[in-house]
């Protein structure tokens, strides 16, 4: 048998190109700010205020104010000591030059500009320059008392630096407009840029920051950030909707040059809310800190138990997610020499900092402990019942995964499964009611799309434990369909659909169903929502029919339209008032065929948005729900659906 030759292409020096300046970032944008996607464009935003932050934590810097334009430019303006505008020694440019043009090139590798800061790698404002359609720097100088104005466009000067005016005031003030050849049908969204700067507030004490957005038509939005109380003051914002079982703890220690702050407070709520930062930056992955914190609660708690003889001698200790339940608690640690995992700092990796937070927690939650007796019984009562429902919790978790899924499927409306078993490209609906099951799997390509319809609404997994959670039968049929697991034993390797999709009326009774089911999948299976595996369906809300040929409206306005295209025709129009009212063909061509439906894709842009969401609407305080309704009421009338 002959042996089949490939022709190998050629591969010399010439082929080896050296990306000179920005251009590096331009070509990898994802390496400097995380994608070109919302995130990527917001974390535009946040690396240039990272520096202002740094300003304030060297202690030179109290007010900073963020303005999105009209034309989606961004300006971030802070009163620090603003950015040096001396002729640079060594590169003989001016030094903010340097810093906006050259990565690589700032004051926080340890030349003593700053003690601690979150930039620190000189990359931050320099990418976000490359990465921009035009940026401007202005510095006030308090040095000689000047002004000085430098232009760039996608990071390149438009000129030298110059002094524009004589000027009173110290600080820096920079004004770019992001690349649209880079971040393409992206624009910042104010709730997201608010909820990062709350948090900036709360970790950065004493720190002004003012968020402006002048887009809106009628009147800019304005909101003020200030905290005196610091981190204990954001455990109080996280709890407000919350029945808290003590006073917050509070401890804030250095050792070695390394700052630590921790707040802890317990609640009634059957999740976990615990945020870490570093540097004042939110290490979403957590990290070292987050690691030494976790095991300090442990320790320390199973041995108060077991010393005040709360936790019997032969009943085991508490595992970690026995203590975490119903914990709300943020590590803020300023290291000098930080390390990360990436350049978006998404996760804390110096190995001594677990240690010095293990330390200072165990000491300070022991004393907190032995002095507040009644407070520790509290806390010990909620482990104890935590490890109880896990205990139960577990036996029901192994029945249904030991059983198969149709086994397991004890509903009326069995799960209607695909035969292609690649998850890659498998979808499950997720269906309200018999009815709209039946059209679902008629209408449905059973090579690739699953069907579950379920009875009712499942159950407000906000308020129950574990242990309630996996004895519904609602529940139990999820988790077997999809085959992960929930909670702690989830394995996202196991999924046996790359979508699930949830698909429900149109009306208020759907909308409850879908909240009751986001809610499921975001309290115990977040991983399949933050990997992006999870989409609503948009089912149309009206048929318009002219004789023979049919369209379909998804908003009311959309009818509106249509109506006025076809005034002077006989038109029929049809409300759905639920799926089962389509016919499977129907069903198929506007809501399930992946030539021409619409998916919404659920993410998870804030952890912490995202928690306060779920316990205000789905927990049980009743007036934060009460103000929300009423907020939103109008804004709900005033809806094209």
């Amino acid at each position: 048998m002959a042996k089949k030759t490939e022709r190998v292409i050629g591969y010399d020096a010439s082929d080896v190109q050296v990306l000179e300046g920005l251009e590096a970032v331009r070509r990898r944008p994802g390496m400097y700010v995380g994608g070109t996607d919302i995130r990527g464009l917001h974390h535009l935003v946040y690396e240039v205020v990272d520096n202002a932050i740094d300003e304030a934590l060297a202690g030179a810097c109290d007010e900073i104010e963020l303005i999105i334009h009209q034309d989606e430019s961004v300006t971030v303006r802070d009163n620090g000591r603003g950015i040096p505008t001396a002729i640079h020694p060594q590169k003989n440019i001016s030094t903010l030059e340097l810093v906006m043009t050259t990565l690589h090139a700032g004051a926080k590798f340890g030349g003593g500009g700053y003690k601690v800061s979150g930039g620190l790698h000189g990359v931050g404002v320099s990418a976000v320059n490359a990465l921009s359609a035009w940026m401007e720097a202005v510095v006030d100088n308090p040095r000689d008392g000047k002004r000085y104005r430098q232009r760039y466009e996608r990071g390149r000067p438009q000129g030298p630096v110059e002094a524009v005016a004589k000027t009173k005031r110290s600080g820096t003030t920079i004004t770019f407009r992001y690349d649209p050849t880079i971040f393409k049908g992206v624009t910042y969204r104010f709730e997201t840029l608010a909820q990062r700067m709350r948090e900036m507030a709360f970790v950065a004490r004493g720190v002004t920051i003012r968020l402006v957005d002048e887009r809106p038509s009628d009147f800019p939005r304005l909101m003020t950030f200030y905290f005196e109380g610091g981190i204990l003051s954001f455990v109080r914002y996280l709890n407000r909707n919350r029945t808290p079982l003590h006073s917050p703890l509070y401890v804030e220690r250095e050792i070695d040059g390394v700052e630590i702050e921790v707040a802890i407070q317990y609640t009634d709520s059957y999740s976990e809310s615990v945020y870490p930062f570093a540097n004042t930056i939110h290490t979403m992955d957590g990290g070292t800190h987050l690691t030494g914190l976790r095991a300090a609660l442990t320790r320390t708690i199973n041995d108060y138990a077991r010393k005040a003889g709360l936790l019997k001698e032969k009943s085991p200790n508490f595992s970690g997610d026995d203590v975490r339940e119903g914990l709300t608690a943020i590590v803020s640690i300023k290291h000098p020499d930080p390390q990360f995992e990436s350049q978006t700092k998404v996760k804390l990796m110096n190995a001594e900092v677990k240690g010095m937070v293990e330390s200072v927690v165990s000491e300070a939650l022991a004393e907190f402990l032995e002095r507040n007796s009644s407070s520790a019984r509290k806390i010990v009562a909620k482990c104890l019942t935590s490890s109880r429902a896990r205990a139960a919790a577990r036996q029901a978790r192994d029945l249904v995964i030991r059983k198969s899924v149709l086994e397991s499927l004890t509903l009326p409306g069995k799960l209607a499964d695909c035969s292609e078993r690649d998850s890659v490209r498998t979808e499950l609906f997720i269906v309200e009611g018999d009815s709209a099951g039946g059209s679902a799997k008629q209408g449905r390509d059973r090579h690739f799309q699953a069907i579950l319809p379920l009875r009712g609404k499942i159950l407000n997994t906000e308020r129950a434990g574990i242990n309630k959670v996996l004895s519904n039968k609602e529940v139990q049929a999820l988790i077997s369909a999809l085959g992960t697991g929930i909670g702690d034993q989830f394995d996202m390797s196991n999924i046996r659909y790359g979508r699930v999709i949830l698909l429900m009326d149109a009306d208020v009774d759907g909308a409850h169903i879908r909240t009751l089911l986001l809610t499921f999948f975001y309290r115990h299976m977040q991983p399949l929502v933050e990997s992006g595996h999870l989409f609503i369906a948009q089912p149309p809300l009206y048929r318009v029919a002219v004789g023979k040929k049919v369209r379909y409206a998804y908003t009311e306005a959309e009818k509106e339209r249509m109506l006025e295209e076809l005034a002077d025709k006989k038109v029929d129009v049809q409300r759905y008032k639920g799926l089962g009212e389509m016919n499977p063909t129907q069903l198929w061509e506007t809501t399930m065929d992946p030539e021409r439906r619409t998916l919404l894709q659920v993410t998870v842009e804030d952890a912490a948005v995202a928690d306060q969401t779920f316990t205000m609407l789905m927990g049980d305080t009743v007036p934060p729900r009460r103000r929300f309704i009423q907020t939103h009421a109008k804004e709900v009338r005033n809806l094209d659906v």
